[in-house]
């Protein structure tokens, strides 16, 4: 028979072992995601706008950049197979990498109570996201 403490450490390894296992894996997951989304974004381009990174690098040197483009555009030129947007899609893909990475540690440190770097981690997490809506709102 076992004790109740017992228990509680060999579910807590276990949870620990499962965290620590699948995390990455995932982080790796999304990482081979965003490369095949960003190389089949760069394959696009080559075949079908093969002067468009230079034109838009030319653009952005003389400051004259491209307009924002809707959520709704974006999906569709996606689903189109515009080269920039595949490309875009894959930049955000990647992102999630250190969003994803952030969000694991900061589950792993509430599971654990360890309050001072859930603070830290909070603090961090939050940044990232700021980051990712002010980048992402122009």
């Amino acid at each position: 028979m076992t004790t109740p403490d017992v228990q509680t450490a060999a579910s807590k390894s276990n949870e620990d072992r499962i965290l620590r296992f699948w995390t990455p894996i995932l982080l790796r997951t999304i990482l081979i995601v965003a490369m095949i989304v960003l190389v089949i974004g760069l394959i696009l381009c080559a075949t079908y706008e093969p002067g468009y990174l230079v034109k838009r690098y030319q653009e952005v040197q003389h400051s004259r950049l491209m307009g924002r483009i809707d959520l709704g555009r974006f999906w569709t030129d996606v689903r189109a197979g515009q080269p920039h947007t595949v490309i875009m899609l894959g930049l955000f893909i990647l992102t999630l990498v250190p969003l994803a990475r952030v969000a694991f540690c900061f589950l792993l440190f509430v599971k654990e109570r360890d309050w001072i770097y859930v603070a830290f981690t909070a603090y961090v997490l939050a940044g990232l996201i700021v980051g990712v809506l002010i980048g992402s709102s122009g």
